[in-house]
């Protein structure tokens, strides 16, 4: 991606371990490398079209000065993710905090703290098989929406198909979300058992009838096997209540392990079926 860069900029904060930072505050130098698509304000050479790295500038400088934080770590973590949700067209964000002179009882330059954060593109399916089945997948989407560190990108529409795994139970409404977020897998997958607890979702019986079922498909390429959480979702190949959804709103994204893609898994699905 094309990037817009901030070099040493000089700012003034009451960040630190000691009462004395916080108190009396003192200089920091913040580097900011910005990721966006210039191509479009290339073409049309309006700002409208890009980041205004002068208010960037000034959103940092006020950042600092009114807010207080122990460690630069957390300044980093806190302001590269504000500037995030402040300025859309910003996808990604390289951002590094020095100290000048840190007070450690050593000669030293300076000490620094860079992170990288971004928004980062999930799929999720969406599954509901009790009450009103529509009105509990509306639900869902628009919990995602109103997050802040989520944005709906897609929603494919929602199909009817038959309950897998348990059969003597009714039949499903589904579909799949394209999304981007903030959040990290774990984050992610506490956001959404929080989304299903709201709508009643019940865990009795594995397979057993729900209200809402919203499980994580695929995080970018991520690749995570641990007892809280799998991805890519274990069983979503065997599926076709995932990838009829999926090839509706991303056909051509790639299994990060199988390496083909949802049209290429639907197609080996039903040659299998």
């Amino acid at each position: 991606m094309d990037q817009i860069k901030i070099k040493n900029l000089e700012v003034f904060g009451h960040h630190g371990l000691l009462p004395e930072e916080n108190t009396l505050g003192q200089k920091f130098l913040i580097n900011a490398t910005l990721y966006i698509q210039a191509g479009i304000a290339g073409q049309s050479d309006k700002m409208s079209d890009s980041i205004h790295y002068g208010d960037v500038c000034q959103f940092i400088t006020k950042f600092m000065h009114d807010h207080t934080f122990k460690l630069i770590e957390t300044v980093a973590e806190q302001l590269s993710r504000q500037l995030l949700l402040t300025y859309p067209r910003m996808k990604k964000i390289r951002l590094e905090v020095l100290k000048p002179w840190a007070p450690i009882g050593l000669p030293l330059e300076s000490v620094s703290v860079e992170v990288v954060r971004g928004w980062k593109c999930a799929y999720l399916s969406l599954g509901s098989n009790m009450g009103d089945r529509q009105k509990y997948l509306d639900n869902a989407i628009a919990a995602l929406k109103e997050n802040p560190f989520v944005k709906v990108n897609k929603v494919a529409g929602y199909i009817n198909t038959p309950p897998y795994g348990k059969t003597d139970q009714s039949d499903f409404l589904n579909t799949a979300v394209e999304i981007e977020t903030l959040l990290n897998p774990e984050q992610l997958l506490e956001l959404i058992h929080d989304i299903e607890k709201k709508n009643k979702r019940v865990r009795k019986e594995h397979w057993g009838e729900r209200t809402l079922d919203i499980d994580i498909l695929l995080f970018e390429d991520t690749i995570n096997r641990s007892l809280q959480l799998t991805i890519p979702h274990a069983d979503m190949h065997n599926r076709h209540f995932v990838l009829e959804p999926m090839c509706e709103i991303a056909p051509q994204v790639m299994h990060p392990i199988f390496h083909l893609t949802m049209y290429q898994l639907l197609e080996r699905l039903n040659k299998l079926s």
